[in-house]
């Protein structure tokens, strides 16, 4: 258990980020009430406040361990649920480039839950949490502070229809509202400076569509996941839904305006440019189960409050309201449940956490995934960025690790690691790894791939 900080601490966002900061504000708040916009209470399906949840989403493995910590069992009740965990090597088709890589046991849990099931599992555990209300159905209005506005004292909420404004007053609040979070405006208006904000644009979309099948095309594997690269920009996410019925979604992608269509010719067409013909003749004859339906995510986004001179006391920002990343990569929920812990930390010193200090922290625990998913996307040539040598020293060491992870088990279990936030990207670089990069580096890599890549605008792409 933590130590007493506060009375109550008031989370902005009901979503996944906000359960786990809602979880570890328990130990140390005697209330935590929880506000969205949304019904959440029994709501297994997709939301409005997750426009992605219609779609695949990826929990690294990283985030696997963190959630297992904060909800001891929870692997086991998805099991429970139908959710099948396995191994995120050997019990998937990684393809890198048009080409499989070598795959292997790695020890690290896949767990292939749609968004709705996890956060629908993870919100049961928390609401279950002394302490813990949540106020659902509510609009967030804005912040409370003292007359100086050096202190944030609670928010401004409206419930839905009810046209009467009210307050809760708080000993700390956090927005964990998203990509949309209002913090930077409020900001303004106290008479504080804006974060400033560093763009990556790489336009993607996600298309998705159910399918049932007459057969099984993954045999013992959870998934085929061909990566989008700049050698091949469309990718996918095809992976089977808990049960025993052959049904699976079929996430496609595409960036720089290359959209996947939502028409039944145009998706499946999209599809069959895939560099893996299993997708296409798995679901050329198959029974849709409804309506193609598109996400559009236009950048990644991360707001440097570390940098900020000053911030209100009592108030924090986590979650996607600070970073948001290209969701290709699977990062989000595990970089919210890092900062959860960085958070719990901080309580467990006693005291409400300098915000400041508190941004710092969270800092170091987004550079690193930031650094791998802004990094990969400046690979492609339209996209906006500054390239420093090191961003293209890396995109071709790791271009020429995944050819070479075609013949090595080994260095497909190393990127695994690096790219699902266990090990540190520098780890990559270690003697060894390179010394198997350098063997295999003449070598033509394992297999071809067996579509030509997408056709791409002029000066689109890079080679």
């Amino acid at each position: 258990m933590g130590t007493h900080v506060g009375d109550r601490a008031v989370v902005l966002g009901g979503s996944m980020a906000g359960l786990l900061a809602a979880t570890v504000l328990a130990e140390s708040f005697a209330e935590v009430l929880v506000v969205d916009r949304d019904e959440l209470s029994g709501v297994a399906g997709p939301r409005r406040g997750v426009p992605h949840g219609r779609h695949a989403h990826g929990l690294v493995a990283r985030g696997q361990q963190v959630l297992e910590g904060l909800y001891p069992g929870l692997t086991e009740e998805l099991r429970t649920a139908g959710v099948r965990p396995g191994d995120f090597s050997s019990d998937i088709r990684w393809y890198f480039n048009g080409y499989r890589l070598a795959s292997g046991h790695t020890g690290l849990l896949s767990v292939p839950a749609t968004r709705p099931v996890l956060e629908y599992h993870v919100r049961g555990r928390v609401q279950a949490i002394p302490g813990i209300t949540f106020l659902e159905q509510y609009d967030i209005l804005g912040l409370e502070t003292t007359a100086d506005r050096r202190r944030v004292t609670g928010a401004r909420v409206q419930r839905q229809g009810s046209g009467s404004p009210e307050v809760l007053h708080a000993d700390l609040v956090l927005d964990i509202t998203g990509r949309g979070s209002r913090t930077p405006v409020w900001l303004e208006e106290l008479g504080y400076p804006r974060p400033e904000e560093t763009r990556v644009k790489i336009d993607l979309a996600y298309t998705t569509r159910h399918f049932q099948l007459d057969s099984d095309p993954f045999g013992d594997d959870l998934a085929i996941i061909p990566v989008a690269t700049p050698a091949h920009p469309r990718g996918a996410f095809f992976y089977r839904l808990p049960g025993e019925d052959n049904r699976v979604e079929l996430s496609l992608t595409g960036v720089l305006g290359d959209h996947p269509p939502t028409d039944p010719e145009g998706f499946l067409a999209y599809t069959r440019s895939l560099p893996v013909p299993d997708i296409y003749e798995a679901i050329r004859d198959a029974k849709p189960i409804d309506d193609a339906v598109m996400f559009k995510y236009p950048a990644s986004v991360r707001r440097h409050y570390e940098r900020l001179p000053r911030f209100p006391d009592g108030f924090l920002v986590m979650g996607d309201a600070v970073c948001s990343f290209n969701p290709v990569y699977g990062q989000g929920m595990t970089v919210a449940g890092l900062e959860a812990l960085a958070l719990r930390d901080r309580l467990r010193r006693g005291a409400l956490p300098d915000a400041r200090q508190f941004f710092t922290e969270i800092a170091t625990v987004i550079d690193a995934p930031w650094d791998f998913a802004a990094g990969a996307d400046l690979g492609y040539r339209g996209v906006e960025g500054r390239r420093t040598p090191k961003i293209r020293m890396a995109n071709a060491y790791v271009n020429r690790l995944h050819h070479a992870a075609t013949h090595d088990a080994e260095l497909t279990a190393a990127f695994i690691r690096a790219a699902g936030l266990v090990d540190a990207p520098e780890s990559l670089m270690r003697p060894g790894t390179l010394l198997r990069v350098l063997r295999h580096s003449l070598r033509r890599p394992v297999g071809a791939p067996s579509a030509a890549p997408a056709p791409a605008r002029s000066g689109e792409l890079s080679s």
